[in-house]
């Protein structure tokens, strides 16, 4: 046994004192090979010395397609250098290989990047990939960008609106809840107007009706399919603007506002949780002393399954407290509350002021859609609810 270690150790120390003498065997080649312009050994030399530089240049010395540059990319892609092997593999006309060099390597970014400029039909593939690699990481916002810059606006505005429901469920951070639908909304809009652009494109050059209509029917029934999503979306943004409007007006003293904005989040009891409106919608009817508004508010509360007997308990003490002391009456009559009953053809609402509009002229806004009084709009740069310039 002690012979055999002793054998072994002898092996080691005679291959290690070996190494420098191979190492200056190769640098001494490589002037040669240089001289002799035996480029296929002079790569191997670069290669078994790791002088990358000197592979680099050698690479860029051949010509393109020249039949050495494959061989040349493997050995990048060996020693784990992607942007080298990706300019080997385009130099000699290999765009498969260098998009499979990047996945192979985790370049993903790159790989998409170079499949979309190649027009590879694998893109898609790819695609998916690459965002179910960053979806099993938890970095959904990566792949979110990826498929934006991708083009693939239909894909990013779904894990957005995903993304969005799952921190509204958290009811922690409203202001970026809100953010997060009007992200996946804009997504859809740049969507549509890609569809558009398409279904433009294929009719150009087409002067025929028939082309025309058809063209128009392909566009209609491509948009009407994400439309309910794109509905929901932008719900989504409003409920969670007027929301964060009312609690803003309310502490800015502007009570009648707040009330006005509160009364509108009764339509949204299918995003924002119920308890959230009419708890808000209860405080603000309380601070304009409108008490009939603010007992209905209560009896929806205490009405709700969802809450325990405790918490049922403390709304009927809070309102008992104050409806001794204070008639279930309103001083006058809401006017949102009047329009809100009215059901069917009720006028838009201002999402500046949560007020409903009632003038023939008034601010829409080109991306989103939403109106603003006319007398509004002026106090702003940026429309109040998607935040694009106001033109």
């Amino acid at each position: 046994m002690k012979q055999a270690v002793v054998a072994y150790f002898g092996r080691y120390e005679e291959e290690r004192e070996n190494v420098p003498r191979d190492r200056n065997r190769r640098l001494n080649a490589v002037q040669y090979y240089v001289q002799g312009r035996n480029q296929e050994r002079l790569a191997e030399c670069y290669y078994m010395l790791e002088d990358y530089e000197g592979l680099e240049n050698l690479a860029n010395s051949l010509p393109e397609n020249h039949k050495l540059l494959p061989e040349i990319a493997q050995m990048f892609v060996r020693a784990g250098m992607c942007e080298l092997a990706v300019t080997a593999f385009l130099k000699c006309n290999q765009p498969k290989a260098a998009v499979d060099t990047c996945v192979h390597l985790n370049q993903w970014n790159k790989a998409v990047e170079l499949a979309k400029s190649h027009s590879m039909k694998e893109i898609d593939s790819l695609l998916e990939r690459y965002a179910c690699h960053l979806l099993g990481k938890n970095k959904t916002l990566d792949a979110i960008e990826l498929y934006r810059k991708a083009s693939y606006f239909y894909d990013a505005a779904k894990l957005m609106f995903k993304i969005a429901d799952e921190e509204a469920k958290k009811r922690t951070k409203p202001l970026l809840v809100k953010k997060l639908y009007v992200l996946s909304a804009l997504l859809i809009e740049q969507y549509h107007e890609q569809m558009k652009n398409a279904q433009r494109g294929k009719a150009k050059g087409k002067n025929s009706e028939a082309t025309s209509a058809l063209a128009g029917l392909l566009e209609e029934e491509a948009l009407s399919t994400t439309s309910r999503f794109t509905d929901t979306a932008w719900r989504g943004a409003e409920a969670y603007h007027f929301f964060l409007l009312a609690q803003r007006q309310l502490y800015e003293g502007s009570v009648d506002s707040a009330l006005k904005t509160a009364l509108h989040l009764r339509d949204y009891e299918d995003i924002i949780p119920a308890i959230e409106i009419y708890s808000l919608l209860a405080l603000c009817a309380c601070a304009r002393r409108a008490f009939g508004t603010c007992s209905k508010a209560f009896i929806k509360l205490e009405s709700l399954e969802t809450l325990s007997s405790e918490q049922k308990q403390q709304y009927e003490d809070l309102a008992l407290e104050i409806f001794t002391r204070h008639t279930p009456k309103d001083n006058r009559k809401s006017e949102l509350d009047s329009l809100l009953e009215g059901g069917e053809g009720k006028l838009p609402t201002c999402v500046a002021t949560g007020s409903p509009i009632t003038e023939y002229q008034f601010w829409m806004c080109s991306i989103c859609k939403h109106c603003v009084l006319a007398q509004e709009i002026s106090n702003y740069n940026f429309c109040p609810l998607c935040h694009s310039p106001v033109g």
